[in-house]
């Protein structure tokens, strides 16, 4: 069983904060069903990533990177297309030193 998108998010905040990142919601979705898309800013490196949640075939969730790109102008331009497309998205964006995305699912790539 999937945990519902509120408590799925709160979980991955803790665990940020837990191991020295700074986590917060960006944009609150649908607090049951809603997709979360998560931005993670590496501070050292001063480089962004997104992580894009899906489901595998099995109906497990895993995590993939929808799009990559040095510009993180770019990256927020394919947030705000996300958006328009899902109005119940959640963002989480996080900032870390080692550019960790606290993800404890399976990440493809």
């Amino acid at each position: 069983m999937l945990l519902s998108s509120d408590v799925w998010v709160a979980a991955l905040i803790r665990r940020a904060e837990i191991s020295g990142g700074f986590a917060t919601v960006a944009r609150k979705g649908d607090a049951r069903a809603g997709t979360v898309i998560v931005k993670v800013f590496n501070t050292a490196e001063r480089r962004a990533r997104l992580y894009s949640e899906a489901f595998g075939p099995d109906g497990e969730r895993l995590w993939m990177q929808p799009v990559e790109s040095e510009f993180e102008s770019e990256l927020d331009d394919y947030l705000q297309r996300q958006v328009k497309y899902d109005p119940d998205l959640w963002i989480v964006e996080i900032e870390d030193r080692e550019g960790r995305h606290f993800i404890t699912e399976r990440v493809a790539g």
